[in-house]
């Protein structure tokens, strides 16, 4: 078990990490960047009411892009408040070397990427695991 002063020691350096990641942009959608067990990384993204068909997760260079674009609804709908924006976005992630996607997986409206400490490689296009709408 690590002391808390080791885990204190390495705050800075894992602050400095995820500022990097997450890069740049208006924040949305918001996500979560989580440490895995196997000692990797989970970026969860909370994408409500989009279906995996309307999502795309790659990766370009030394960047994750995920981009969301919603098709249009079959039946117009009267909102009386509307709260979950569903709006077209795109968000980037920088990857530090030594780090690769390996899977994307959408589930209970969050999109969980998983990356894993390797050496580097080129782009990739990572299909995403869920249920078609």
């Amino acid at each position: 078990m690590r002391t808390l002063t080791a885990v204190s020691a390495s705050l800075p350096e894992l602050e400095g990490f995820v500022r990097r990641l997450l890069g740049s942009g208006d924040g949305y959608p918001p996500c979560d960047i989580l440490s895995t067990s196997d000692g990797g990384l989970r970026i969860a993204l909370a994408v409500a009411g989009f279906a995996v068909d309307e999502l795309c997760v790659s990766v370009e260079g030394a960047q994750v892009l995920v981009r969301g674009r919603r098709r249009a609804d079959p039946e117009p709908r009267c909102f009386l408040h509307r709260g979950i924006a569903m709006r077209r976005f795109q968000r980037a992630f920088v990857l530090g070397a030594g780090l690769r996607v390996t899977g994307a997986r959408l589930e209970n409206g969050l999109l969980n990427i998983e990356l894993e400490r390797v050496g580097d490689d080129g782009g990739q296009s990572i299909p995403i695991a869920g249920t078609r709408a």
